[in-house]
């Protein structure tokens, strides 16, 4: 019977197999640097997020485990992110200040090589984009609970940035306070749509106990770190930056709590995917059967709907602009006549662009 490897040997393995590791990727970070050097002489744009989604869909498709889908992913974004920064270092906006779920989604498309900037509100996420001091800027748009962010869909309607991917982050909120702190709280602290997304909790958990909008999840960690009467809801990444206690964790009332989020730029439109969306603002005219004079065109080119949502119009009393996310890219032949369609319906079109849908990793994340 074959004797049994050793501790000491399987580390040996495991070590020849880590400096294979780092002369592979050293290779890979040389070929990223000269299509970084080809990108730059045709005036393209280093962050490619069709190109990326193709290679984790290779990976998926050839991974046999033990390693999940979701840690080859997450293993592979770094990969991306560092090879990146070798070609262009990116410098992302995402709503602030640090410690909350938009840095954690901003993280999430662009691994840690990129820089991320915080920004004090979504129009100033817009703002550093559009004035050329970032590069990509990463805005909430919905969330499964408390529905649409209504500053990012208004600021799309006067915005020339364009969308060039989307991040779906699976948000569990925590109650949390100074170490050793865990007394009832004298009054409890959070962003206004994280305390949407806990009420029936909080009314059950801490009936009596104020509770205090502030600007932001981390705002709150950073109080309850400040003041042992306070407790804040947040994430994890928050109780971790600002040293607190978790006492407890999935607080939120629906299990399956996602924001969704998008990242915006300037750049040109993205190639196809194979597996896109496109969104659209549109208003029509404020008469019977306008909206489904302009949807119809969809539903005969067969592009299914995936959301609807509508604004007010500002200056203009009772009408409105509608948002709709539609299966398919914009060079789709199907999505060109629907279009064209919308176009000749609708008092004004403005494509925001088309992008590769977001995929949970693994099955069993999706939600």
């Amino acid at each position: 019977m074959p004797k049994k490897a050793s501790i000491e040997t399987l580390r040996a393995g495991i070590d020849k197999i880590d400096r294979q590791l780092m002369v592979l990727l050293n290779r890979r970070a040389r070929l990223a640097i000269k299509i970084g050097e080809h990108k730059a002489r045709s005036g393209s744009k280093v962050y490619a997020p069709d190109r990326e989604k193709r290679v984790f869909q290779k990976l998926h498709e050839a991974n046999q485990g033990p390693l999940s889908d979701k840690h080859l992913q997450a293993i592979f974004r770094e990969v991306i992110s560092s090879c990146l920064s070798l070609e262009k270092p990116l410098r992302v906006a995402f709503l602030g200040p640090a410690g909350t779920y938009s840095q954690q989604a901003a993280t999430a498309q662009f691994g840690s090589g990129a820089e991320l900037v915080p920004a004090g509100s979504i129009d100033s996420i817009f703002d550093e984009v559009e004035r050329g001091r970032a590069d990509y800027g990463v805005v909430p748009v919905e969330n499964s609970t408390e529905g649409v962010v209504a500053q990012t869909l208004d600021r799309f309607i006067s915005s020339p940035l364009e969308i060039k991917a989307e991040v779906l982050l699976r948000v569990d909120h925590c109650m949390l306070v100074r170490k050793g702190k865990r007394r009832t709280p004298e009054k409890i602290v959070s962003h206004a749509q994280s305390l949407a997304q806990c009420r029936d909790w909080l009314a059950r958990s801490y009936p009596n106990v104020p509770i205090e909008e502030v600007s932001s999840n981390a705002e709150a960690a950073r109080q309850a770190a400040s003041d042992p009467k306070v407790a804040a809801i947040a994430g994890r990444q928050a109780a971790e930056r600002f040293r607190l206690e978790v006492i407890a964790e999935n607080i939120q009332d629906l299990p399956n709590n996602v924001t969704r989020f998008l990242v915006v730029s300037p750049d040109a439109p993205s190639p196809r995917s194979g597996d896109d969306k496109t969104s659209v603002l549109f208003a029509v005219p404020h008469e019977a059967g306008a909206l489904f004079k302009v949807l119809e065109a969809f539903a005969k080119e067969r592009i299914n709907l995936s959301t609807i949502e509508s604004r007010p119009l500002r200056g203009r009393a009772w009408e409105y602009v509608f948002f709709l996310d539609l299966a398919g890219h914009v060079s789709d032949r199907g999505m060109k006549r629907a279009l064209a369609v919308l176009e000749r319906r609708a008092l004004f079109v403005k494509v925001l662009g088309s992008y590769p849908a977001w995929r949970w990793p693994d099955a069993k994340d999706k939600r």
